[in-house]
């Protein structure tokens, strides 16, 4: 539900996904943020509107995304879409944080972008890396892409691993990529993907540094 910049996005990668997509807006205009020719259900009505969401197939939807600009009609019609339909999944977009935390305290899980957003800009500002891909977790994680310094090359992957705080989850070599095992050893011109609870990036930062400058 909602045609803005989100939901034209969402529409869009959830067809490439090969999903098939229906779109709610009222407002009939905002159907043409769509790129031409592209092939999506739309609806021009209220989300929370029983027959525009039956219109729009909600009775056999495997997962209702709400991310229209208004908090309450996002909620209401994630309300409906959860409570009347049985929607599997249900999302809700939330500007206001304070909303947030009490929608899901109703089993609707919420995408705050105002928390998220200052989440992410206080990340930059305080680690201002390139490496930095994504905030997972609400922020509590980060997703790094790191090019392996050449003091670990020959050792094992399983140096940078630190339990609860650092794990190696791939590792991109020339251009493919696998998942360590125990014995999977870095190579000169490796990148190492590594999430990293956000109080140990000094920790890793140590484990990243030549010997001697820890």
């Amino acid at each position: 539900m909602g045609c803005g910049r989100v939901g034209m996005l969402l529409t869009q990668e959830l067809a490439k996904a090969g999903h098939e997509v229906a779109v709610i807006d009222k407002n009939p205009a905002a159907f043409d943020r769509l790129p031409p020719g592209f092939e999506a259900k739309q609806i021009v009505g209220l989300g929370f509107d029983r027959e525009v969401l039956e219109e729009a197939g909600i009775k056999e939807a495997d997962a209702f995304l709400a991310v229209s600009s208004g908090d309450n009609s996002n909620i209401v019609s994630a309300r409906v879409a959860r409570e009347h339909y049985h929607v599997p999944q249900v999302i809700a977009r939330i500007y206001d944080p304070r909303r947030a935390d009490i929608y899901e305290r109703l089993n609707i899980p919420t995408v705050s972008t105002t928390r998220w957003g200052v989440k992410q800009m206080m990340m930059m500002l305080s680690h201002p890396r390139e490496e930095i891909k994504e905030t997972l977790a609400a922020g509590d994680l980060f997703r790094m892409r790191i090019e392996v310094p050449e003091h670990l090359v020959g050792k094992k992957v399983a140096t940078l691993n630190v339990e609860g705080q650092i794990l190696v989850a791939g590792v991109d070599r020339g251009g493919t990529g696998f998942i360590p095992i125990p014995s999977s050893t870095f190579q000169e011109g490796d990148f190492a993907s590594v999430i990293v609870q956000k109080d140990s990036l000094e920790l890793l930062d140590e484990l990243l540094a030549p010997t001697g400058d820890h």
